[in-house]
């Protein structure tokens, strides 16, 4: 039991050590499993978390989707396998839309003069475009 938590707890990594809530953990158990039974998922799954995720109302409808948080720098490796990932997950948790996002970090605007410390895609217009 406790080696399964450890593994379980390997797919969700929270920035700052905070602790995942409950639905975090149950979207982090899926992709455990996934991983576990998945043949065709297990090798690209392997060294891919999650930082978070949230389940949200659909505005106009009755339906609920789940919002999954990934590292920027793992987004690329997520693309690869979304279709296929998105469809598991979604039989998963029983028809709702699962969307994956990344978690984009704005640095503080470069104040000692050389322009070259902060990249464009950090700044806050980038991020929010």
């Amino acid at each position: 039991l406790d080696k399964m938590a450890t593994a379980r707890s390997k797919k969700i990594v929270k920035e700052k050590g905070a602790a995942p809530d409950e639905f975090e953990e149950s979207v982090a158990q899926a992709l455990f499993d996934l991983e576990a039974t998945n043949g065709e998922l297990k090798a690209d799954l392997r060294d891919l978390y999650i930082t978070g995720a949230r389940e949200i109302d659909v505005h106009g409808t009755a339906r609920k989707s789940i919002i999954v948080n990934v590292p920027y720098r793992l987004l690329k490796s997520f693309q690869k396998i979304q279709q296929r990932l998105v469809r598991e997950l979604e039989k998963k948790f029983s028809g709702k839309d699962v969307v994956i996002v990344a978690n984009r970090r704005i640095m503080r605007p470069v104040t000692s003069g050389q322009s070259n410390e902060r990249p464009r895609s950090r700044s806050l217009t980038a991020v929010h475009s």
